[in-house]
């Protein structure tokens, strides 16, 4: 259940960025926020598979 929980928060902690990333400095301008986020999201994935994946 533990597990099921950081994963959790960890996706709310991963949209919260994106979404105030987004809102707060790439309002109009869509190709450059569509760059960030996907780089956002790699960074999450890269953090979550060499630090929060267990063996």
């Amino acid at each position: 259940m533990t597990r099921n929980l950081s994963v959790v928060l960890y996706t709310f902690v991963m949209i919260a960025v994106v979404v105030g990333v987004d809102l707060l400095f790439f309002k109009n301008r869509f190709l450059e926020r569509l760059t960030v986020n996907i780089g956002i999201i790699l960074v999450f994935a890269a953090f979550y598979w060499r630090f929060l994946k267990y063996p």
